[in-house]
């Protein structure tokens, strides 16, 4: 058993705010016991924790996954979004509602980005996750026994960056620094030495921030992992998860024990269950060993690890969107500065980074910074990996060097389906903008794909095929991003639902051509979105329609793209 990121000692609620523990993981275990949650259920956990019943309904009206109302016998949820709608999406839908839409065992709900684009389109039966081909066969079985739980998707085979032959002790680099064999400003300097940076978006220097959160005042510090992979074509996380926890919860621990942090989470999203089960596992294991706990290594330093499962939306991949979850409050991005090096959970200094960073780092620590700077091409440094999905015969993860081309990435992943030409590529996720098939041989990584106005973004590369209306696929990417909006401030909120209005309606019309008043608007709005939204996702929700505008008229992108925040 994990601890429950409610009783892990220490963890105290931020001055201003509701007192007491995050009610979310109570939430989270009244429907993953009933289903959903029921108002006898609600006036119990408030008695209990005498917490105010607005409290607990602004929580459960705020996150997606939580219901008031008894699920049906049968929960169909299938993806909708970009990778699924490229894979025939809609169609599957409309086959499913024609086979279960009078059926009052199955409710058939359309969802947004369910980490599974690699078979897509992708759906979940009672949240057991499934190509759209398993579909009825699930259903029969939920019917009777119930769907089961599934077991991570394992790549069954080492990827080329792990440092710890099959069968080796691992935790080496993190047994080091307890021992006193290596010290943290090492760790640092190594960092900081190899170029790595984030991995989760914003491409920040991953040791200079290690090195600004051990720096900060104050005798209590956290470290999470955001595993939050919530955007559409993003699902490395999810395989590294799977294949590789060892690096991931070495990566974390290292940062706890370079920052003089004693507590630290993975926060992960609520659809990846079989991943979270791999995780609680080696946690457990490590416990078992003694690697973590009071006395973590024999080294007399307390080292605790949990698991906070994310109560559902995109928003919480942002890194102060995902504290304010974790205290227990809605997840609404926070305004920036102080950042969470200073100011983190519960007003503490706090490390964040994402699952491909910390894996990352005990990999540099083992083979050395120079090794590390060696496996790029060209200019670039290390090893990227990168989620393939859309028109590609073999979507999937591919773990490369830094600097591998766009061109060079879809032949790995077996090429355009069919044979076809590239209409364009999405390099960085649902966030970046557009490129097209002229741009083919750019290579991926941060200064690249920036300077051609796109970028790096989650490590998610989705192809479309010559003959994809790119217009339509933009609108899908921008209706991910209204519905995500967490409706904080109003450029983002507003903005977005009038973007896709006005587009909906030109493509209801059977074109998928704007007039110069429509580009217009859709120009301003835009603009006022990516220099007034408070967070990413406003920043650049209209980024890929407007690169869309620009390849029509023959050009690269429309405009710089701002940075994504990391995630």
């Amino acid at each position: 058993m994990t601890l429950s990121a409610n009783r892990v000692p220490g963890v105290e609620a931020r001055a201003g705010k509701f007192p007491g523990p995050s009610l979310i993981p109570e939430l989270n275990a009244i429907q993953a016991r009933l289903g959903w949650l029921p108002r006898e259920e609600l006036e119990q956990l408030a008695r209990e924790t005498r917490r105010p019943r607005y409290e607990i309904e602004g929580l459960i009206s705020f996150y997606p996954h939580f219901r008031t109302t008894p699920p049906a016998k049968v929960s169909l949820h299938v993806c909708h979004d970009l990778s699924c709608w490229l894979r025939s999406a809609d169609d599957r839908i409309a086959e499913l509602r024609e086979r279960y839409g009078e059926d009052t065992d199955v409710e058939l709900v359309e969802v947004s980005c369910l980490g599974r684009c690699d078979v897509a389109p992708a759906a979940a039966v009672n949240e057991r996750p499934a190509p759209v081909t398993d579909v009825d066969a699930l259903v029969t079985a939920a019917r009777d026994t119930g769907a089961g739980e599934a077991e991570a998707a394992s790549r069954n085979e080492p990827w080329p960056n792990d440092p710890y032959p099959v069968g080796a002790e691992r935790y080496a680099s993190l047994r080091a620094l307890l021992a006193g064999d290596l010290a943290a400003d090492d760790v640092v300097a190594t960092l900081e030495a190899s170029g790595l940076r984030g991995m989760g978006g914003a491409g920040f220097p991953t040791g200079r921030k290690w090195g600004l959160v051990a720096g900060a005042e104050g005798d209590l510090k956290y470290a999470i992992c955001n595993a939050d992979e919530s955007e559409p074509g993003t699902f490395k996380d999810r395989q590294i998860l799977a294949d590789q926890p060892h690096l991931v919860l070495e990566g974390l621990l290292l940062g706890m024990a370079v920052i003089g942090a004693e507590l630290g989470w993975v926060f992960i999203r609520h659809e990846y269950g079989p991943e979270e089960r791999v995780l609680c596992a080696e946690i457990d294991a490590l416990r078992e060993a003694g690697v973590i706990g009071p006395d973590a290594c024999g080294s007399g330093r307390r080292l605790e690890l949990d698991v906070f499962v994310s109560p559902g939306g995109y928003i919480l991949g942002e890194e102060t969107a995902l504290l304010e979850c974790m205290e227990g409050h809605r997840g609404e991005p926070r305004n920036k500065p102080p950042f969470p090096g200073g100011y983190g959970l519960h007003g503490r200094p706090t490390l964040i980074n994402s699952v491909e960073t910390f894996a990352d780092v005990p990999v540099i620590l083992q083979r050395g910074a120079d090794w590390w700077g060696e496996q790029g091409k060209g200019d670039s440094v290390g090893w990227k990996f990168f989620a393939v999905s859309g028109h590609v015969e073999h979507p999937g993860v591919y773990c490369v060097p830094m600097g591998t081309t766009v061109r060079e990435l879809i032949d790995q992943a077996g090429g355009v389906l069919g044979g076809a030409a590239v209409e364009a590529v999405q390099p960085g996720g649902a966030s970046s903008n557009f490129i097209g098939p002229d741009q083919l041989d750019l290579a991926l990584d941060f200064g690249t794909l920036a300077e051609a106005g796109t970028m790096l973004g989650s490590g998610a590369l989705v192809v479309l095929a010559e003959g994809t209306d790119l217009l339509a696929a933009s609108t899908n990417v921008l209706r991910f991003f209204r519905n995500e909006s967490c409706g904080k401030c109003v450029p983002c909120r507003v903005g977005s639902t009038k973007a896709h209005t006005l587009l909906r309606g030109v493509l209801d019309t059977g074109t998928s051509t704007l007039d110069e008043t429509q580009r217009a608007r859709i120009l301003q709005l835009e603009e006022a979105m990516r220099k007034t939204s408070i967070c990413g996702l406003g920043q650049v929700a209209l980024g890929p329609v407007v690169s869309v505008l620009g390849l029509d008229k023959g050009g690269a992108a429309a405009r710089e793209q701002p940075r994504q925040p990391d995630r």
